[in-house]
């Protein structure tokens, strides 16, 4: 299959441009006259020219909002039993993002191609996840894309509502530690040269915060750029570590450990897993691919190996309970709505109840956090401050005391 560019023309006579993958140029032209419209330029497309390049793909994204407005308008449409050409069409003239036009318009041509929805979305996994994707072709092949979608866009919400709530978590805190990391070598490059000189005109012993002080200066003034090569190296041993296997499931596994921190996460991980659980199975995706999927998607490697557990609990006919259980990462009143669900059938409606439960504790947690974090900002800063103190005020109570003899 090749790709080809076409210009047609409709029973109108208004032009209409795109691609199309097809045989030849012949089938192409085939396949548009079958439809109805008059073939005016047919060309195949140079490999390696796409529609969507990669400069432009960088420099084009597309935001959570835009992709929940498409999602809540396509399944508007839907309901109301338009079809979904006309949909797709309808909705392209109305975004004004112009990659997610092109997008758009490449999806339309691909299902005019004969495609499938689903199969023309794969075509973009950056914005279309895997989870999407599944759940577009469930709803396809029940007869029910409009619920499906209507299902998808709450989700893409409530997954938006999460970043919300991660956002103002982690905002009090990073902006305390940038400012410290700010403040802590001004002081050091700026205020304690002015000092260092003073104390090099008296023959006294220096107290060693002193020492560290003057030293730290010294490092910064003189090897600056080593210190920034050493950051930069770091970084990217640390990025290179943590795409390993093994890196992201131990970096992982401190993420779940940090204090106060590791509790929301855990939380947000354990909310999205129930949830999207929940709705890839009533959505008619088998229970063993849903969790199969979820697997990749809570953002976690440490609770995606508790969720392969659970995936080989059921593979043995122990159900989901028991080896939630096992995992040690769920409280036992959810592991008690578990088993509840799949004594009564009713697996999916207590599985978005624990993740209501879940979300319940996470906006505790972030409504809390700055009482929760405080004690731990007022040590490192009083550790600073008491630092800068006993290397400024040491020497000079020393000095003091040779004026005073």
């Amino acid at each position: 299959m090749a790709n080809f560019k076409y210009k047609i023309r409709d029973k109108h006579g208004r032009p209409s441009t795109g691609s199309i993958e097809g045989e030849s140029r012949e089938s192409v032209a085939g396949h548009f006259k079958q439809m109805g419209y008059m073939p005016i330029m047919i060309e195949e497309e140079k490999p390696g020219v796409k529609n969507i390049n990669f400069i432009q793909k960088f420099l084009n994204r597309i935001s959570q909002e835009e992709l929940i407005v498409f999602t809540r308008q396509l399944a508007t449409l839907q309901r109301a039993g338009i079809a979904i050409l006309v949909s797709l069409d309808s909705i392209n003239e109305q975004v004004d993002n112009p990659y997610f036009k092109k997008i758009i318009k490449v999806i339309t041509n691909d299902v005019e191609s004969g495609k499938s929805f689903s199969d023309a979305l794969s075509k973009f996994p950056s914005i279309f996840s895997n989870i999407y994707i599944n759940m577009i072709r469930s709803g396809e092949a029940a007869g029910m894309l409009d619920d499906v979608l209507d299902k998808l866009a709450n989700l893409l919400e409530y997954e938006q509502d999460i970043k919300m709530k991660v956002k103002q978590a982690i905002r009090y805190p990073m902006l305390v530690m940038i400012t410290l990391s700010i403040a802590f070598p001004v002081l050091i490059l700026f205020v304690i040269p002015k000092f260092s000189a003073l104390f090099a005109r008296f023959n006294t012993e220096l107290p060693l915060p002193t020492k560290i002080l003057i030293g730290l200066h010294f490092l910064l003034s003189h090897y600056w750029y080593l210190i920034i090569l050493a950051i930069v190296a770091a970084v990217v041993a640390f990025r290179r570590f943590i795409n390993t296997p093994s890196g992201r499931y131990a970096w992982d596994s401190i993420k779940l450990k940090v204090p106060v921190f590791g509790q929301l996460l855990s939380k947000i991980s354990l909310s999205r897993f129930s949830r999207m659980t929940a709705l890839l199975s009533s959505s008619g995706i088998p229970i063993l691919s849903t969790l199969e999927i979820v697997k990749g998607s809570v953002g976690n490697m440490v609770i995606a190996d508790s969720i392969n557990n659970i995936i080989e609990g059921i593979s043995q006919g122990k159900g989901m309970a028991e080896p939630m259980k096992l995992s040690g990462l769920f409280p036992g009143i959810v592991v008690q709505m578990v088993k509840i669900g799949e004594e009564t059938g009713k697996m999916n409606e207590l599985l978005l109840n624990v993740s209501d439960y879940y979300d319940s504790q996470v906006s505790y947690t972030v409504k809390n956090l700055t009482v929760l974090i405080e004690p731990i900002l007022i040590f490192v800063l009083g550790i600073m401050v008491l630092i800068m103190a006993l290397g400024i005020f040491m020497p000079m109570w020393d000095l003091i005391s040779v004026f005073e003899h």
